[in-house]
């Protein structure tokens, strides 16, 4: 689905240039899960942003099967950045106004969206009316909106509580099965990637490396018995001992 070839990023030229990405190769397969892991500042968002085409490898290339990576990605960011004066059906809709989709294909779109992030009832409220795990569940059905074949998350979790996190994680995990979507998703959590990941990337300190990637074999569906079984915590033990690691 994915193949990342040798890319690299350095950012600056001469003696300001910064190597935020240091050479690296990963094949992702269609429909896998991939958590990204490692130190503040290792390149993890970096990479997100090329894969989406937001930035530019110094060097390498990413490609999507035999061609080069052209079918919409959809990217969820930290901030959920809804547009204030919409609603949550209009968010939802946006990029596909923009794409010049036909309105009532568009409503029939929206529809389908809000129902898969459990949002029925609200397709009228405004952001600001909205909780923190719900804005994040309408800026999910705003990527998904154009049928992206590559979910990519930045850290999307990471502005709310405890509480939510644990259950958007199991509404992201629903939400992935529902679709057959490729996820990347970047994460400080060691717990989320375990509990959520295919397989876990671990990246080094700066300039990132990419130091190991786990298989990650727990059964499906998973629960919070996931989080209590003897393979989820010494997967957990063992990524935490490589971000320690990966420190140095």
């Amino acid at each position: 689905m994915i193949r990342i070839e040798q890319v690299s990023k350095t950012f600056g030229q001469g003696k300001n240039s910064v190597v935020a990405l240091a050479p690296l190769d990963q094949f992702i397969g269609e429909g896998e899960f991939i958590a990204i892991v490692g130190p503040s500042g290792c390149g993890k968002s970096t990479l997100l942003r090329i894969v989406a085409g937001l930035e530019t490898a110094t060097e390498g290339r990413i490609t999507l099967g035999t061609s080069q990576l052209k079918r919409p990605v959809g990217f969820v960011f930290q901030d959920a950045v809804l547009l204030p004066w919409k609603t949550v059906a209009g968010n939802i809709r946006f990029p596909l106004d923009t794409s010049g989709v036909p309105r009532k294909v568009g409503d029939r779109k929206v529809e389908e969206l809000v129902e898969l992030v459990g949002l029925q009832g609200f397709e009228n409220a405004l952001p600001k009316q909205l909780s923190g795990g719900m804005k994040q569940r309408t800026a999910i059905a705003r990527a998904l909106a154009d049928d992206p074949a590559i979910l990519l998350m930045d850290e999307p979790f990471s502005a709310v509580d405890l509480m939510t996190r644990e259950g958007l994680n199991d509404e992201l995990l629903r939400i992935w099965q529902a679709t057959g979507k490729t996820i990347l998703l970047v994460t400080h959590s060691v717990e989320e990637a375990a509990y959520l990941g295919t397989k876990v990337m671990v990246m080094s300190a700066r300039p990132g490396r990419l130091r190991k990637t786990y298989d990650v074999a727990l059964p499906s569906p998973r629960t919070e018995e996931t989080k209590t079984s003897a393979d989820y915590l010494d997967l957990v033990g063992e990524l935490k001992h490589m971000m320690r690691d990966a420190d140095r």
